[in-house]
């Protein structure tokens, strides 16, 4: 196999705002905390997380042929990404989000730009066949992929590779898009307590992601301020949130998305993927921005109280 993961994803630049106070429009210029630019982008920092967990991992998506879409590369490349995949647009603007928090409140503010636009057809058959598992990331985000993640999963499947969707929050609070059609082909489901909610219409989390899983993937939901579960069939595990200082929670859930694909693809069973899960997520949030907090594999296995 040429790469263990292959993610078919957003990736742009985050601009962290933190400590912003209330804001008043016409109100006049404001000061805020020092901010920051990192990479963000569910499917960037799921491939960064697993490359740092010591997978070898491809990503597919478009940037703008822009300054920014220069720094989206470049710092995949710096995580050791293979950015072959990657297409630069040179009439697209690379999508960006604006990240402002204030205490535990986040509010954020994206253009889409360049991450709408890959395309089914920029996926080489050759790469989607040569990797052991496909993720596609924001699916709601992805315009263009959307309508031809079906078949590009039966062509996966018929290779023998596994695949997974995080979709992350439907913009459009619709929550439709025609996920659920695909889970009897997603071989992992990737929710948080919010979307979990929101694409079932269930307030129970657990009934919620039980009536997901019934259509044959297995859900694993990270909860907001740590943990999770995962369902499959009849069986359910929970892992508890591991006791570190959160500083920056972007990303937390692309970084858990990492640590249970790897669990699973390194042939653990579904109860310590999870745990691998909630300690690469915990982890992730002890730093500012997606991929500065992000585990090794001995860092993650030593968060568990275990050895590598």
């Amino acid at each position: 196999m040429a790469f263990d993961v292959l993610v078919l994803g957003d990736a742009k630049p985050d601009l962290l705002v933190p400590r912003v106070p209330d804001v008043v429009f016409g109100g006049g210029e404001r000061l805020v905390g020092r901010a920051r630019l990192a990479l963000g982008g569910s499917g960037a920092i799921a491939a960064c997380g697993a490359a740092r967990l010591g997978r070898s991992v491809a990503f597919a998506g478009v940037v703008g042929d822009d300054a920014l879409g220069r720094f989206v590369t470049e710092e995949l490349r710096a995580h050791d990404v293979d950015v072959t995949a990657v297409v630069a647009e040179p009439e697209t603007a690379t999508g960006v989000s604006v990240v402002l928090t204030r205490e535990e409140e986040e509010a954020v503010l994206t253009a889409v730009g360049s991450v709408a636009r890959l395309e089914p057809s920029m996926i080489d058959d050759g790469l989607l066949a040569s990797v052991r598992h496909v993720h596609v990331a924001s699916y709601y985000l992805q315009d263009a992929l959307r309508g031809g993640v079906a078949d590009l999963f039966a062509v996966a499947h018929d290779h023998g590779v596994s695949t997974s969707i995080d979709p992350n929050r439907d913009p459009s609070g619709e929550w439709d898009g025609g996920l659920l059609d695909l889970l009897s082909m997603t071989d992992v489901l990737f929710v948080n307590s919010v979307e979990v909610r929101g694409i079932t219409g269930m307030d129970d989390i657990d009934v919620a992601a039980q009536a997901l899983a019934e259509r044959g993937a297995v859900v694993a939901v990270k909860f907001a301020h740590g943990g999770g579960l995962a369902m499959w069939g009849d069986e359910v595990v929970r892992s508890e949130a591991l006791p570190t200082e959160v500083v920056d929670t972007t990303g937390a859930g692309a970084s858990f998305a990492a640590g249970f694909l790897v669990g699973r693809l390194d042939g653990w069973s579904i109860d310590r993927s999870l745990a691998l899960a909630v300690a690469c997520g915990s982890l992730s949030a002890s730093a500012v921005g997606g991929t500065a907090g992000q585990p090794t594999m001995p860092e993650a296995v030593a968060a568990l109280g275990e050895t590598s």
